[in-house]
């Protein structure tokens, strides 16, 4: 779940929203500099479902005490990290097992790019079986498509740079987003906020102006258990969150 603050209230994205955001982004992209993902319907699957494995966490997530509020994403234990992205891939195989390959590579990317900092035997004993699941997955699931490995390396970029666009915007916070596949190898696009528009440079869309979308619950107050979160997760208010990126070169 991803908190954005709101006033004196946040808006609570879940994740799957938060991965919707995502696969409107996958489907937007490409231009002479930044190709369109290929394979095309897959990829972007992939992109928008990419945490289907927190849909139920999201509708019950934890109480943090010490705020009053869900726990954000970030705060949950590896080891619960690691049974959600176990579950994502899973869920997917009944859709594509394109979509499904590419979620699994999500996952164990993520574990590459934020290791668990001083862990202990339990946790390690997690980490270890995890990989071992998801390379036996990843394995039988490239053979079933044939996947090259530079397809899947490169898939595995483009989602973990929509997934960070997206997450930027929803958390309100503007930053380059690292290492995203172009034409000529892998570039840093700076996501810039301009106020009542977003920019990217160098432009990686289609179009030169693209509107996106997702929904959370505004959430007032602070809550001292769990069944009252969930109860104003439940019937709080929905809001849409709309960002709209424009081409510099554009305005």
């Amino acid at each position: 779940m991803v908190l954005r603050e709101a006033g004196d209230a946040v808006v609570a994205v879940g994740q799957a929203s938060h991965a919707w955001l995502s696969g409107q982004l996958a489907r937007a992209w490409g231009n002479d500099a930044f190709p369109r993902p290929e394979p095309y319907e897959p990829v972007c699957l992939a992109a928008e479902q990419h945490d289907i494995g927190w849909i139920d966490w999201d509708r019950s997530p934890e109480l943090n005490p010490d705020t009053g509020l869900p726990r954000p994403f970030f705060e949950l234990p590896r080891v619960q990290h690691l049974a959600l992205w176990t579950e994502a891939p899973r869920r997917l195989l009944s859709q594509s097992r394109w979509a499904a390959l590419l979620v699994s590579l999500h996952g164990t990317g993520l574990l590459d790019r934020f290791p668990p900092r001083n862990p202990d035997p339990e946790t390690q004993r997690a980490v270890a079986e995890y990989r071992a699941d998801q390379s036996l997955l990843q394995e039988r699931l490239a053979a079933a498509v044939g996947a090259t490995e530079e397809q899947m390396r490169r898939n595995q970029a483009l989602i973990a740079a929509w997934d960070d666009m997206s997450l930027s915007l929803c958390q309100a916070q503007p930053r380059p987003i690292r290492g995203v596949p172009s034409a000529d190898g892998p570039v840093d696009i700076l996501l810039a906020d301009r106020g009542d528009h977003h920019t990217l440079e160098p432009w990686p869309l289609a179009s030169d102006e693209l509107t996106v979308r997702c929904e959370g619950v505004r959430l007032e107050g602070r809550f001292e258990d769990e069944a009252a979160l969930h109860a104003a997760l439940r019937e709080g208010p929905t809001v849409t969150l709309t960002f709209t990126l424009r081409r510099p070169d554009a305005l």
